[in-house]
C-alpha cells in the first residue's frame, strides 16, 4: 500500500512540473517577445566580402579587438584563403601590448610570419612603397567614441594614402559603447592634432563605418580626394542598443565602466589629476596628492606594457572612486570643473595638452573665469546642432 501511494505521488508530482512547464512556455509564447538576436560586427559577415577579396593582396589594419567570435580576423582570413601581405598596425601595437604614446617599430608576427608595419612611429601614413604590394586595406578596430581616440586618426590616414595611391579600404563596422548620445564641443580646426582630426564633438555618435563616410562625404581628407571606400555594416545593431567590448580596447581602458567614463575624464589627461593610470582601474578615478579631493586613495605604479611613469607615481593620490557608479555614466564637465575649484594652485592645474583634448582654447578659459558647466554648454550648442544635421547624412544605422 505504501509503494502505491508513493507512486502516486510521484505522478502527480510529475503532472504538476509538466503543467508549470506548459505554462511557462505558453507565457513565453502568449508574450509576443521573441528573443533578441545578438549583434553581429562586420566582419562576421564573410558572404558580403569574401568574393571580393578573392585574387587580391590584402594588407590589414587591425589589434586584439579584431575578433570575430573567438578567433582573430588574421587567423580566420587565412583559414579561408585570402593572402594577406602585411599587417599595419595602430597605437599600442598590433597585440595592443604597448603603453599609450608608445612608439611601435617595425617587425613581424611569431604566429603567422606576416610583416608588420607600424602607422604610431616614424610614420603614420602609409606610404606609396608599403602600398606597392596591396590591392586592399581592411580596418578592423574597436572604437570608443571619443574624438581623441587614436585609432581613427590612423583611419584617416589610411584614407588619404588609398585615395592618393589608388587602393581600395573596407572597413568592417563595429558598434560603438557611446554611440547612443552627441556631446561636447566641435573642434576648432586652428587646433587640429592627432588627438582630434576632424570637426568633431568629443563624443562624435558614430561608428567607424559612418565616420569613415562623414570624412568622405565632408572633403576632410587632403585636398578634399576621397578613397573607394566600402563598410561591411554590423547586423542587429542600432544607435541605442548597448554594446559590451568583448575585450579591452587598450591597456588603459580595461572594461565597459571605463570605456563609458572615458570621453569625461580624457580631459584630466590635460592637467595635473590623475585618473588611475597605472593602478588596476584606469580612466575609473580621479586624484591628486590631496585629501581635499576625495576619501578614496591609490598610488600610480609604473605597469609593463600599461603605464610607464604614469602622472604622479608613487605618489598616495586623494579622490573619487567611479567604478561603482551606476546610471548616466555620459560625458560632463562636473568633475573637472568640481576639481579646478578644489585645487590650491589654479595657475597650475592645467597643463599644454588641455587644448588639444579640448579641440579649443575656449574651454579652459571658461572654467578659469567660473562659469558653471549649463553656461559652457550653451557655448557650443549651435555649432552642435550644426554638426548632428551633417551627421544624419551618414548613418548606416537606426537611432534608435
Amino acid at each position: 500500500m505504501q509503494i502505491k501511494l508513493a507512486f502516486l505521488n510521484l505522478f502527480l508530482i510529475f503532472l504538476l512540473t509538466q503543467c508549470g512547464q506548459v505554462e511557462s512556455n505558453t507565457a513565453r509564447e502568449d508574450s509576443g517577445q521573441p528573443a533578441e538576436k545578438p549583434i553581429m560586427v562586420g566582419a562576421a559577415h564573410f558572404d558580403q566580402y569574401l568574393p571580393a577579396l578573392a585574387n587580391k593582396r590584402i594588407a590589414l589594419t587591425v589589434n586584439q579587438t579584431s575578433l570575430v567570435g573567438s578567433s582573430h580576423l588574421v587567423d580566420t582570413l587565412l583559414q579561408k584563403g585570402v593572402e594577406i601581405v602585411k599587417i599595419f598596425s595602430p597605437e599600442h601595437g598590433f597585440r595592443g601590448e604597448a603603453a599609450d604614446g608608445e612608439k611601435v617599430e617595425y617587425t613581424s608576427d611569431p604566429k603567422t610570419g606576416l610583416r608588420l608595419v607600424s602607422l604610431y612611429g616614424k610614420t603614420r601614413k602609409p606610404t606609396k612603397e608599403m602600398l606597392e604590394d596591396v590591392d586592399v586595406i581592411i580596418f578592423d578596430i574597436q572604437d570608443v567614441g571619443a574624438r581623441f581616440y587614436t585609432y581613427i586618426s590612423t583611419m584617416h590616414y589610411i584614407m588619404e594614402a588609398c585615395a592618393e595611391f589608388g587602393k581600395e579600404l573596407m572597413v568592417f563596422d563595429r558598434p560603438n559603447p557611446n554611440g547612443h548620445y552627441v556631446d561636447g564641443p566641435v573642434l576648432d580646426p586652428q587646433f587640429r592634432t592627432f588627438v582630434g582630426m576632424h570637426e568633431i564633438p568629443i563624443v562624435h555618435g558614430l561608428t567607424v563605418g559612418e565616420l569613415a563616410q562623414m570624412i568622405n562625404g565632408e572633403g576632410w581628407l587632403e585636398n578634399g580626394a576621397k578613397c573607394r571606400l566600402t563598410v561591411i555594416k554590423c547586423s542587429e545593431y542600432n544607435h541605442q542598443k548597448p554594446y559590451s567590448l568583448p575585450i579591452r580596447t587598450s591597456p588603459n581602458l580595461p572594461n565597459d565602466q571605463a570605456a563609458r567614463l572615458y570621453p569625461t575624464l580624457c580631459l584630466f589627461e590635460g592637467t595635473v589629476m590623475s585618473i588611475g593610470r597605472g593602478t588596476d582601474f584606469p580612466f575609473q578615478v580621479i586624484g591628486y596628492p590631496d585629501p581635499v579631493f576625495g576619501s578614496f586613495s591609490f598610488t600610480p605604479r609604473s605597469i609593463e606594457g600599461v603605464s610607464k611613469y604614469p602622472k604622479l607615481e608613487n605618489q598616495l593620490c586623494w579622490g573619487i572612486d567611479l567604478r561603482n557608479k551606476k546610471g548616466d555614466l555620459d560625458f560632463t564637465l562636473s568633475y573637472l570643473i568640481d576639481a579646478y575649484n578644489k585645487f590650491p594652485g589654479k595657475d597650475k592645474f592645467f597643463i599644454k595638452s588641455f587644448t588639444r583634448l579640448a579641440g579649443n582654447d575656449k574651454l579652459q578659459q571658461q572654467i578659469i573665469a567660473g562659469l558653471s558647466e549649463e553656461d559652457i554648454r550653451q557655448t557650443w550648442q549651435k555649432e552642435l546642432e550644426i554638426y548632428k544635421k551633417i551627421r544624419k547624412k551618414y548613418l548606416l544605422y537606426p537611432e534608435s
